[in-house]
């Protein structure tokens, strides 16, 4: 069972029912002068008076080409478990994410007054050049493709009844006064790294055929969470600080759960969580002593400098006592004569 299958049975079974709800993108219409930038936010809406509440969202989102996807920012989202951080895919004008919150979204706070239905935030630029092709170049449509999926939060994994709104961009051939361009400022003023966070060593049949894996998840306010790295560094090797070189073997990971590689978990894992701005916080786990197996290929990186350490020590004493034997028979050889 792959780790995406998985995650939505995990998170079907935490219970509570329910029966339509709405994806839409805000603002629903906006104008850009060449050149300019706009932020448009996913929301979900649920039906609160039937008790309506949404686990996960599985989005395909479509994009027409003459507008310039910029990025996606997960910063102010209310979904915390990412099975696929938003990917921009250019060659098919699409973006897609999936994602879910245990216990699911029900709806506005009671006594929140800000909208806090945020799926994620999507930044797309006019073309700096003028735009050709006629009137039906001269808008866009970001739209929600038939794919995207919603399921309620009623331990039985329930598709939702999902109603999609899409949003209409009109491109001006003129150029504004100025540039506009707020998501550019909000990353250049972004000097906070995400949040802290945990990593959570896991094992069990139905995921990855009964190998250790990782779970990690953290939050960034500002810009949102970009990427995240993992390292496992031999803790034979932790003396050498490999994990800090510029060449450090870091690999980019595009979900919240990892398979060990090091099955021996004589391993440190740690696990990097990059913003938009390009803050870091790294964290760090070394796994608990009774769960590691020892193999003799782990000892390798010390048997063999041992080995050849011990081979030019015996020789070096060798040639010193070959020496001295070598001086001592020629002095005996002076005396008798």
């Amino acid at each position: 069972m792959s780790f995406r299958v998985f995650f939505w049975v995990l998170v079907f079974f935490i219970a509570v029912p329910a029966q339509a709800a709405t994806l839409y993108i805000d603002p629903n219409t906006a104008t850009l002068n060449r050149g300019d930038s706009v932020s448009l936010n996913v929301r979900l809406d649920v039906d609160e008076n039937s008790n309506e509440c949404i686990n996960t969202i599985d989005a395909v989102i479509s994009y027409d080409e003459s507008v310039i996807p910029v990025d996606v920012s997960t910063g102010q989202s209310i979904l915390s478990f990412w099975v696929e951080t938003p990917t921009i895919h250019r060659d098919t004008h699409t973006i897609t994410f999936a994602s879910g919150i245990p216990n699911g979204y029900c709806g506005r706070v009671e006594g929140d007054p800000k909208l806090t239905n945020a799926i994620v935030t999507l930044i797309f630029r006019a073309p700096g050049l003028q735009v050709s092709g006629g009137e039906a170049r001269k808008q866009a449509v970001i739209k929600f493709l038939p794919e995207t999926t919603a399921y309620l939060n009623d331990g039985a994994g329930t598709k939702a009844n999902l109603r999609l709104l899409d949003s209409t961009l009109k491109l001006n051939d003129s150029i504004g006064a100025h540039i506009t361009d707020d998501w550019r400022t909000i990353v250049q003023s972004d000097n906070i790294p995400p949040e802290e966070f945990t990593i959570s060593l896991q094992r069990d049949e139905n995921t990855f055929s009964g190998r250790y894996y990782i779970i990690f998840n953290t939050t960034d306010k500002q810009t949102g969470i970009d990427s995240y790295e993992v390292m496992e560094e031999p803790l034979n090797r932790l003396r050498f600080f490999d994990y800090g070189a510029v060449n450090a073997p870091w690999e980019k990971t595009k979900t919240t759960v990892y398979k060990l590689k090091d099955q021996s978990l004589n391993s440190s894992i740690r696990v990097k969580a990059i913003d938009k701005a390009g803050n870091e916080y790294i964290a760090v786990m070394v796994p608990d002593q009774s769960l590691r197996s020892h193999s003799w290929l782990a000892f390798l990186p010390i048997i063999i400098p041992s080995l050849i350490l011990s081979l030019i020590l015996a020789f070096g004493l060798g040639w010193v006592f070959w020496r001295r034997r070598y001086h001592q028979i020629i002095i005996d050889e002076d005396e008798l004569k």
